[in-house]
């Protein structure tokens, strides 16, 4: 997943404020697979169904903002607590 970088440089966690980096691969794997087995959930208590392509995670490695056909969630409610996930 490509994201432009001028973006990415003015992003930041909608709560903290802290910078957020693109998401690695293993990462995508490990997500995808904990989506397959349910039960993940977003901050807004809502089970994730949709496969991710992408994401953008939060400088203290705590928050995965998805990236949906092409666009940065940057919702709150939105994120999922990469702790789900070990």
């Amino acid at each position: 997943m490509a994201i432009d970088k001028d973006l990415l440089a003015i992003l930041c966690c909608p709560e903290t404020k802290q910078p957020v980096s693109l998401a690695d691969e293993g990462l995508i794997q490990r997500l995808n697979e904990a989506i397959s087995r349910g039960g993940l959930l977003n901050r807004g208590k809502q089970g994730v169904t949709q496969r991710v392509d992408g994401g953008l995670v939060r400088a203290d490695a705590k928050i995965f903002y998805p990236i949906r056909e092409n666009i940065p969630v940057m919702l709150i409610d939105e994120g999922i607590l990469l702790e789900q996930i070990g």
